[in-house]
Order: C-alpha cells, then structure tokens, then sequence
C-alpha cells in the first residue's frame, strides 16, 4: 500500500485523469515527455562525461524514494532506460539529440492538452509543479497494481 502522503497525491492526480482517452493519452505522451526532458538535460554538459541529466536524477530519485521506496526503484529502472535512450541515440543518431528531443516534446505537450481539453479539467501542474513527477509515477503506481505490486 502507498504512504498516504503518496496515495493524496495519485488519488488528486487521477481525479484529473478520468476520460478513457485522456488516460490513453496520458499512458503515451506522459514517458515521451519524461524521455525528451531527460534528454534536453543530457545535452547540458556540466564536465567531461557528466551532464545535467545524471545530476539530476539523484534529487529524483530521492524525491520518488522518499515517496515510497518500490515506487523509487521503478522510477529509477524508468530513467536509467532514459538515460540509457540517451546515450544510445547520441552515438547513433546523427541529428542533434536537442532536436531529437524538442521533436519528441513538442508534440507530446500538445497531445497532453488535447488529452485535458477531452478530460474538461486542466492539467495537475497548473496548480501544483510538483505533479509534473507525480504523473510519471501515477503510471508506474498503475503498473505495480496491474502486475500486483505491492509498495510494501
């Protein structure tokens, strides 16, 4: 069972996610967009092999773990499969992951509107930044409960 503090926030989250094709939006564009940010920060060079991408998935991780531990290790396998995407795709993509990115992104934040303007509500984030992670983790808490995952 999730922490309470864990279960409000995908309890208020769903709340926004009711329309079939919202949810079936949401399933699609929510991991695209997650990847595309991964990748716009991996394009951000701090030093030689360490990018902003890889810094920042450590407050990440432990904002996912301190919600509930399983869910954190999910998230975490989740971007590392990012970040894994991203350097696979710097090395063997010859257009510029940026532009890789922004043509996954753009399209991905239009369908997610397409999805609230379906839904009638407006996107959790506008009232709370923070849902901007909960909807990755709305999916993953979903998935632990359809492979009967327990948080425990």
């Amino acid at each position: 069972m999730p922490t309470k503090h864990l279960q409000q926030l995908l309890d208020e989250y769903g709340k926004n996610h009711q329309h079939p094709i919202n949810k079936l939006i949401h399933w699609i564009m929510v991991p695209l967009i997650f990847i595309a940010i991964t990748a716009l920060l991996w394009t951000v060079s701090l030093s030689p092999g360490i990018n902003a991408a890889i810094v920042l998935s450590i407050p990440i991780a432990l904002y996912y773990l301190t919600l509930s531990p399983k869910l954190g290790i999910g998230m975490m396998l989740f971007n590392a499969f990012c970040l894994t995407l991203c350097y696979l795709a710097e090395k063997h993509i010859e257009m510029p992951l940026w532009q890789v990115a922004l043509m996954i992104f753009i399209p991905a934040w239009i369908g997610q509107f397409i999805g609230h303007y379906i839904e009638g509500r407006k996107p959790s984030f506008l009232k709370d930044l923070q849902f901007l992670l909960i909807g990755p983790a709305w999916l993953m808490a979903t998935l632990y409960q359809r492979f009967s995952i327990s948080e425990e």
